[in-house]
């Protein structure tokens, strides 16, 4: 077995469709020689019907992110596909239509509370359900959308993101004496399901392909995938708690 991730044994969630991110990077994953195992919430015959067009189909164990029982099984479940976990991807988001498309202002708690709980609390429920199969050396990588800023439509979605960027830097703080690292990929908008549902999210579109100095395929997920498999290699043994734009260099220049 040959590839920068020779040998590693990964979890990754969020796989939907093949348009998804997560899809990107369970396929280059196997690709590059490790074994994956996915997970899926709600029609999981549908993730099950994704899992068959990567390389190598690919387990898939139903996860819910906000049930505990699911959460104190993973362990167990994934051990039935492989002796252990070397990296975990996190690619789930979600907020209620309410807290997205202009509605800030008028969002009510239950629904930011869901948003945040999804994707945001999520990450960190995710890394300590995966921990009892992690040893030092392994990576907890999770995707998010530049929240440094106050975007047009994104509302309380940003606000979550945010939250997720603070919380993958307290993971590397907690996890990091146990040689596990936690680090973001703040990619640009891509046309995914979740991208979708927001909103108005056509503005995002056109100011990145405007704009974006080495310019940006709203259709092309690999290059957040292999930032991904990066992150989860053994080629960022000392990199934690970073966040790394993939973005096609929007971020650094100005508005």
């Amino acid at each position: 077995m040959s590839g920068l991730l020779a040998g590693k044994r990964l979890l990754v969630t969020g796989v939907i469709t093949d348009a998804s991110i997560a899809f990107s990077v369970a396929k280059l994953a196997q690709e590059n020689g490790a074994q994956v195992v996915l997970t899926g919430y709600g029609r999981l015959s549908l993730v099950e019907r994704i899992a068959k067009r990567l390389p190598e189909a690919a387990p898939v164990i139903e996860l819910d992110v906000t049930n505990p029982e699911h959460l104190a099984g993973l362990a167990d479940k994934v051990r039935e596909h492989v002796d252990g976990l070397d990296g975990v991807v996190h690619s789930i988001g979600f907020a209620p239509q309410s807290c997205l498309g202009g509605g800030f202002l008028d969002a009510p708690w239950e629904d930011v509370a869901t948003a945040v709980q999804v994707s945001t609390y999520s990450y960190k429920s995710l890394a300590m359900a995966a921990l009892p199969l992690m040893s030092a050396g392994g990576a907890v990588v999770g995707l998010t959308f530049d929240a440094t800023k106050a975007w047009p439509v994104y509302d309380w979605m940003g606000v979550a993101k945010a939250g997720l960027e603070s919380a993958s830097r307290y993971l590397a703080l907690h996890l990091g004496k146990q040689g596990i690292r936690s680090n973001l990929v703040a990619a640009g908008p891509l046309r995914t399901i979740a991208a979708k549902s927001i909103p108005g999210f056509d503005q995002f579109e056109d100011a990145w392909t405007e704009r974006a100095p080495l310019g940006w395929s709203l259709t092309d997920q690999e290059p957040a995938a292999r930032a991904c498999l990066a992150l989860l290699s053994d080629w960022f043994p000392a990199t934690t708690g970073e966040i790394v734009h993939v973005d096609g260099g929007y971020h650094a220049i100005g508005a």
